[in-house]
């Protein structure tokens, strides 16, 4: 296993740097990079066909920098010097605890009150340069696909809390126990709450800015599809934890021609130091389990990458809007409930004696709610023809 980027540099060229980017995280942000070519591809694809359209908005020229403008400017400088700088003065510290260094006090205090005085100076003389006698209003065009950026930053952000707040209701116990330090962790992100919070806040954004849900759901299906198959890859490297239950059966002869790990691993030097301590091994992560489990960050990874080829294939052939998103549903939640049959999590008694876990819950839910979309934008499709 690789936790850090380093990891992977130094067993190969046989180095000892120690870099602070951790791999999970880096396969995360590559993850928004994936989904945010797919958005902006479909973004145009779909205006170039006249089923979206570029929308007007008022810009105001002239005017000087408001006292609430210059005090948000003056923040944001404040914390960039004091991690940026930061990050130099305790480099040790930041380079083997990264999400800790971010979430915390520490960095340079001074740094922070240079980069906020600089900062909130720059805005204030920016924008008075560039001030008028008059400030005047102005119409701009907007095309669908400038809106990219922002469409990832509302899904990233209300992503980010949707899997928090999941994750919080799953595990109670931990929340009870260590409140801030559970709310501020970056570990404990629930993929179905993030999906489910952040679908919701990009659909109200996308409206704000006149596209229709229906085409702004088609555009986000093959996205989400790849960006979840490239984040688990960050699982698969990092050994976050999202693996399988023990698997002690010996390799199927028809596998045969496939590595061992790809059937059962022990995920040796995984982040989390699961498992018993590796003798030979020096520094931080140092675990390999005992036993071998299903790999199955790697066999999601597979899965999800065939299911966007699939979308991406049937994309352009499927003329009704919203169907491309509820066949996404289905799939989505077909490949998370057939995982979670050999992956570890917390189960739940039911009714009946039937245990589930909650994302086998919400994966059972969301192929139902993908088969109801897609019957009901078929019937309104039906109707409208007549």
């Amino acid at each position: 296993m690789y936790p850090k980027v380093s990891d992977l540099i130094n067993d190969v060229l046989g180095t000892h740097i120690n870099l602070p980017i951790q791999s999970y995280g880096m396969m995360v942000a590559l993850a928004f990079v994936a989904g945010g070519i797919v958005v902006r591809s479909e973004l145009k694809r779909k205006a170039g066909e006249g089923l979206i359209h570029s929308i007007r908005k008022k810009v105001t020229i002239g005017e000087p920098a408001s006292p609430s403008e210059i005090l948000v400017s003056t923040l944001m400088g404040f914390l960039l010097g004091l991690k940026i700088i930061g990050m130099f003065t305790h480099y040790s510290y930041f380079a083997d605890n990264p999400q800790d260094y971010i979430m915390s006090w520490q960095g340079s205090w001074l740094g922070g009150f240079l980069f906020a005085a600089g900062s909130g100076i720059y805005t204030w003389y920016t924008r008075n340069k560039a001030r008028l006698p008059k400030p005047r209003t102005d119409e701009i065009e907007v095309q669908p696909y400038q809106l990219t950026i922002n469409v990832l930053f509302v899904a990233a952000i209300f992503g980010i809390l949707g899997a928090k707040i999941f994750d919080v209701i799953e595990h109670l116990d931990d929340f009870f126990a260590d409140p801030l330090g559970t709310l501020f962790s970056f570990s404990g992100l629930a993929f179905y709450g993030g999906l489910i919070v952040a679908a919701f806040a990009v659909l109200w954004y996308a409206r704000r800015n006149g596209i229709p849900p229906a085409h702004i759901a088609d555009v986000a299906a093959p996205a989400l599809m790849i960006a979840y198959a490239v984040g688990r890859i960050g699982c698969q490297i990092s050994g976050d934890g999202c693996w399988g239950i023990p698997n002690l059966e010996p390799k199927p002869e028809w596998l045969s021609f496939l590595p061992d790990w790809m059937w059962a691993f022990d995920y040796p030097h995984n982040v989390i130091n699961e498992g018993i301590r590796l003798s030979d091994c020096t520094g931080q992560h140092c675990h390999v389990l005992e036993q071998p489990v299903f790999p199955t960050p790697f066999y999601e990874t597979l899965m999800c990458t065939f299911f966007f080829g699939v979308l991406w294939a049937i994309r352009k052939r499927i003329r009704i809007a919203g169907m491309l998103f509820g066949i996404y549903l289905m799939m989505n939640g077909l490949e998370r409930f057939l995982i979670e049959s050999i992956r570890i999590n917390q189960r739940y008694d039911l009714f009946a004696g039937i245990r589930t876990t909650q994302a086998e819950a919400i994966a059972i839910a969301l192929m139902l709610t993908g088969l109801v979309v897609i019957l009901r934008v078929y019937q309104l499709h039906r109707i409208r023809k007549t």
